[in-house]
Parts: structure tokens; sequence; C-alpha cells
């Protein structure tokens, strides 16, 4: 009887643990909230959008950030992050005289609602309602006019350029519009009842759509393309044709309910699975796919090429390597096979291995060859579904024959070739005018920044290399990538430039340099620089004088003043905001310092410096993301750390162990396998790893393997308020 008890027991509580999981999977993507970090620090602010995962229709308010109480428009879709949107959409009642199309839309927060599957609105002035619901390559826009008033749409454009509306029928529309310069977006949409149509001018730029008095409720349904119009209306027939709103809808949330429970958590505040669970939607915004039928209209060669792979743009390596394409590497592994794939197609059709891809082509924007590293560390996780010979070729020809150059997309420039043979980047000295024609004039050299991050990118390519049997190759790259060292000024422990006779330029590194340090660093000062050797820790270390030497200098970089009052900081160097000292929580190259304490002895630095970060500068409101938001860079560190992991050093196939603020995580892995991390006892107070299991054995180094973790491993922690201080303290280094 004892034992059918206890066998009955047994079977409840297992019923009542797997009812419990099921209710918190189906919680997940409700803790999403879009609006989280919409007032930017000092620069842009996250945007409100409604889309599918990693698909091309992104939508939302066009307005200045959250605080703005007007809105101007709506996009059909926004093309690229960040870099603009196609075909305006606004509503009015009564007469549309020329100041509606510049007048703005009054609305109400609090009437607001903003889902990645959703968007609603209630424009007080008009007393409309707005709703909006993503497809893939298609939405579905509904709005609800008083019933006393005679309604309207107005169509408009964003880009300059060759653009038409053209309305085909009482219900019918199309439309086509050129983004930046030469890219062609074409619509095709029908409208739930018949209007009637006006354009305001002979160039059909514009156009308005009226209905009588009494048409209360109109839905407009679209789809887009990048092909061609009647590829448009193909993509409107097999996508969105008979389906209803709430059809799109149930789909779309569906669909966001599938990415988001591919990670599930018990434990931690209602604010950390708030602020958690909409990291991970950031985590989906990019890349993007833009294949329509098997095609795709490729920015890169300017042709429609055919594939049976997807083609996927919109992607920032310089933010991304570090942590995003890591993460989608363990929880959608092919996708970011069809992603690298793009990658190597994108170099065959231009001839360069592109570093920030979009619709038009490879983005010259901040500096060094960081899809390099991506590759590296796809291969070295076992992805193996794509083409890693054309991608070593585009990534030796970028190593060997492309410009450095911030910026800059191109050939080698004089100041390469003096940094391949000399084997770092010369610098300008103060008030020393610019003699090189391709230097950007207001990115300049970043001659620090630009050595630093290349000695990483040659490291990627000698390490591959090697994977690959290149001996000759790996040796080269090997021997480029201690070019970090060049750079060394030990008497002042900070990474400094040198001018082209190798003598060392004078400079305070907290504050010269230009605006953002430019003409040295990049965006943040010589502190944040003074750690960008992810790919050598061990050697890092040995430049500072050791482990102990080392963690004081993180102690200082946590510490040190400022010298200056924030204004006058930030006046210069506008993205470092996030600070705790000299580190800055706000852009990408500062994502890995708080980790480095478990590298030189003291993991516990690391756990209450994580733990502390993510408190302070990520909380659940539309303050909650500290600098740029760069399409998930930024969100892959919220969603790493607050498991407990991160992968400091992608090219390693390595995480290190941070400090989980939720006592259970289970992420659901492509091979069926399932990868779990307890943290018995873990709260807001026991942040502190007091002993660690993984697989049941015990685990006395705060790092663990890729495969590990794909194989399904456990990992168990017993966390305490108070830091146990040998714990981790004499592991190992992984340098492979």
């Amino acid at each position: 009887m004892k034992q059918y008890m206890f066998n009955r027991t047994a079977v409840i509580a297992v019923v009542l643990l797997s009812v419990t999981w099921l209710k918190a999977a189906a919680q997940s993507a409700a803790y999403i909230d879009p609006t989280i970090g919409n007032v930017g620090a000092l620069l842009e602010p996250t945007r409100p959008t409604a889309s599918l995962p990693n698909q091309p229709v992104r939508v939302y308010p066009i307005r200045k950030d959250y605080l703005d109480g007007e809105i101007t428009c709506w996009p059909l879709t926004a093309v690229s992050h960040r870099l603009g949107e196609a075909f305006a959409i606004r509503v009015a009642t009564g007469p549309v005289r020329d100041d509606s199309w510049t007048r703005r839309m009054p609305y109400d927060h609090d009437l607001e609602v903003t889902r990645p599957w959703y968007y609603s609105t209630y424009l007080t002035d008009q007393e409309i309602t707005v709703e909006f619901t993503p497809g893939r390559l298609t939405g579905y826009y509904r709005f609800t006019f008083p019933a006393r008033a005679a309604p309207s749409i107005l169509l408009d454009m964003f880009n300059d350029g060759e653009s038409v509306w053209r309305f085909t029928s009482g219900t019918q529309l199309e439309g086509m519009e050129t983004w930046q310069g030469n890219i062609k977006v074409y619509m095709y949409g029908e409208l739930s009842s018949a209007g009637a149509a006006n354009a305001p001018d002979s160039s059909h730029r514009r156009m308005v759509i009226s209905w009588p008095v009494g048409a209360r409720v109109i839905g407009m349904k679209y789809a887009i393309s990048f092909i061609s119009q009647e590829q448009a209306k193909k993509n409107f027939d097999e996508e969105i044709h008979n389906k209803s709103f709430d059809e799109v809808k149930q789909h779309a949330e569906a669909a966001w309910s599938g990415v988001m429970d591919r990670i599930r958590v018990e434990g931690g505040t209602e604010a950390q699975r708030r602020s958690f669970y909409t990291a991970l939607y950031r985590c989906h915004e990019r890349m993007v796919d833009i294949t329509e039928d098997g095609r795709y209209y490729s920015g890169y060669d300017h042709r429609v090429e055919t594939d049976s792979r997807p083609f996927y743009v919109d992607d920032w390596s310089w933010d991304t390597y570090l942590a995003l394409h890591p993460l989608r590497e363990i929880l959608h592994p092919a996708q970011e096979e069809d992603m690298l794939q793009s990658y190597v197609r994108m170099y065959r059709q231009s001839g360069w291995m592109p570093t920030f891809p979009v619709l038009f082509g490879d983005y010259a924007c901040m500096n060094g060859f960081h899809s390099s590293v991506i590759f590296l560390d796809a291969w070295r996780k076992g992805l193996r579904h794509f083409d890693i010979q054309g991608a070593y070729e585009g990534m030796r020809k970028n190593a060997t024959d492309a410009t450095l150059l911030p910026w800059r997309n191109g050939s080698a420039t004089s100041l390469d070739d003096f940094y391949r043979s000399k084997g770092y980047f010369p610098a300008l000295r103060p008030g020393e005018k610019e003699t090189v024609p391709e230097v950007h004039p207001f990115e300049s050299r970043q001659a620090v920044a630009v050595t630093l991050g290349a000695s990483y990118d040659d490291w990627a390519l000698s390490q591959l290399a090697k994977d690959l049997g290149k001996t000759a190759d790996a040796q080269t790259f090997s021997s480029r990538a201690r070019n970090y060292v060049n750079l060394w000024d030990s008497q002042k422990a900070f990474f400094l430039p040198k001018d082209e006779k190798g003598e060392w330029i004078d400079i305070d590194p907290a504050f010269d340099g230009g605006p953002g340090g430019r003409n040295y660093y990049d965006e943040n000062n010589g502190w944040t620089y003074l750690w960008q050797v992810q790919e050598d820790i061990p050697g890092l270390i040995g430049l500072m004088g050791g482990r102990e030497a080392f963690v004081n200098r993180l102690d200082q970089l946590f510490r040190e003043g400022l010298g200056r009052s924030k204004q006058e900081f930030w006046n210069k160097f506008p993205d470092a905001t996030g600070l705790v000292g000299q580190f800055s929580m706000a852009n990408e190259p500062s994502f890995h310092i708080p980790y480095l304490y478990n590298y030189a002895g003291a993991p516990w630095k690391t756990q209450q410096m994580v733990r502390l970060l993510l408190s302070t500068w990520f909380p659940d409101n539309v303050f909650g993301i500290p600098g740029d938001e760069d399409g998930g860079g930024m969100s892959a560190f919220v969603v790493f750390s607050s498991m407990g992991f991160y992968p400091v050093t992608p090219g390693i196939p390595v995480y290190t162990i941070g400090s989980p603020v939720f006592s259970r995580v289970s992420i659901t892995l492509d091979n069926g396998k399932q990868f779990t991390l307890i943290a018995h006892n873990c709260s807001v107070v026991n942040k502190y790893i007091q002993s660690a299991r993984i697989n049941n054995v015990e685990l006395t180094s705060p790092w663990f393997t890729h495969k590990q973790l794909m194989d399904g491993g456990t990992i168990e922690l017993q966390m305490g308020p108070k830091p146990n201080k040998q714990w981790g303290a004499a592991a190992a280094i992984p340098t492979e």
C-alpha cells in the first residue's frame, strides 16, 4: 500500500509538473513587451515592431520615440533595420486638404496595444482605431472610423525617386517605391470595400481613397515584392488572399509562441521574464528571408536570382557576431546555415565577403570583417550545410585585398599596405591633416580599433585555415593575429596609437580622438578597447602582468571616474551610455568584459557584475535598453546573461558561466534533446555560485562546451547570498 501510494504521488507530481511546464510555455510569448527600450538613452530607441520572426514585413508607427504623442504615419514595411521604410499610410476623416499630408495624429498611449503579432492604437482627435497584423511578405491593416464621419486613407511614399500608386479598381491598388536610390519595392493590395480614388497631382506619388459617411470598418491587406509587380500579386494570392484579419493574427501569434517556447524558464521576477522574452523577440527581428517562390532580388549583382535555399539580408556583423549569431547556432542552426550560405552567395555575386549585408548590398559601416569570426564559430560548432570553401575564399580575399578603412568598401589603400607590412594601422597626430583621400571625413582612421579588430579577424582566418588543412595560410594569419601586441604601451598599460614612423602618439585614452574617439578608437574610448582581445585572453592577461593585475585593472575599469561631467563626456561619446565607471553597457565592444573575471580566477566578480548590469540597465520599461539596439546584438547579451552563460570568444566553442536570474532554464534543441540549467536557491540576493555539477559530475571551472550543450547536458548550480571565492578560481583557460 505504501509503495502504491508513493507511485501514485509520484505520478501526480509528474502530471502537475508537466501542466506547469505547458502553462509556462503557453505564457512565454505573453511576456514580450515591444515598448521596452522605446525611449533611447541618447541615440536611437527601439521600435514596437510587428512582424513574423526573421521575415521582411516589419511595421511600427513612425514617431520620434514612445514619448512622442503624435504619429506621423505607418509603413507597409521597414525595408531595412534603421535604414528606411516603404509605402506610407495615413488615415483621416472629412475633407482631405493639402495639410492633411503633413498633419500628425495624436493618440492615447494607454489605448495602444503592441505585440509582435498585433498592433493597435486609438487616434484621439479623429476617433479612429488603427490595427495591424503581419504576414511573411504580407500585412493586414484594419481601420475603424466613427460612424458620423467620411473616412479616407492617404497613401504616400517615404523615399525620393521613381514611385507611383495605381488604383486599378474600387478595391484593388498597386504601388512601386524606389528605396535607397535604385531598389524597387512593389506592392499589391485589396480593400474590404470599394472606395473612390483621387491623386492630388499628376505624379501619382500620393493617392487618396475615400468612402461616404457610414463606412465604419475598412480592411486593407497587401503583399510586397522586391522582384516585380506581378510577384507582389502572386505573394498576395498565395499568402493572404483568403485570410481574415483574425486568421492572420492567429498565425503570427503561433509563430512567435513557437520561437519563444524554445527557451522555457522558471523563477525570476516578473520584470526579469518580461526583459528576457522581449530580448529574445528582438533577437528574431533580423536577418530576414527575402525569398519569393524560390527567387530573390540580389543587391549584390542587381539581378533576380533563383535558388532552392532561403536568401537572408539585413545583418550588421560588427554588432551581431558577438552573441546573436552564437545564440542562433543554438536555437536555429539550420536557419543559421542558410544565413551563412547567403553570405557566401553575396561574395560570389559581388566579389567581396560582406560585413553589413542589407538589401541593396554591403553597407559600408563600422570596421572589421567580423563575418569571418561568424564563419569560424559556426564551423567549430558543427554547422556544415554551407559552402565552407567559398566562405574561406571570401574571408581570405577580405584579409589580403580589401581595405580596412572604417565605413569604406573596396580594394586596399596605401594605409592597408602599411598595415600588412608593419603590423598596425598608422594614426595621425592631433591636429595633423588627413592625406589619404579614401579616409572617411567623419569616421577617420580609428587606428587602434582597426588594428585590434583585424587581429581577431586574422585569428579567425588562421584557425579556419588550420581546420581546413591550409597550413601555410594558418601560419601566415596566425602571425598577423598577434598584431594587437604592436599597439600595447606597456608603460601606460593601454592600447595606444602609433604614427607611420612607429612612434607613440601621446594621448589621453579616456577622452582624446575627436568625436567618438574615432581618430584612434570607435564610439568608445581606450578603456573599452583595452579589452578587445577576446581571441587571446591569456595573451592579454600576460600583457597586463598576470591574473592579479588583470583583475585589478578590471576593478579599476568599473570604478574609474570620468574625470569630467557626464555632459562633457557624452557630448563626445554619445554611444557610451549605461556607464559603470568607465565601462559602457550600451555599446557592443563592452559586452564580453564583465565575463573576463572568469579568466583570471575571480568568477564571483563576474557573477556580481552581470547581475548588477542586468538589473540596472535592462529594466522592463520604455527606458530598458541603455544604448542603440542594433537588431539583436544587445538583446542577445540579455538572453545569454539571464540564462547564466555567455560566448566570450566566438570561434572557441565554449560558454563561460555567469549568474542566471532564473531557477530553471530549458532549451529545446533541433536535435530533439534538451539542455537544462538549474540554479538551486536562485534569487535576487542569491546570485553567487557555491558549487556546480554538469551531468551529475562536479564542475570546478566556469566553462562548458557547445558539445555538452547540444548533447542535452544538465548543469546544476547551488546559489547563495555570499561569494564562494574558491569556485572556478584555479581553472585553466580554454583556448580551442
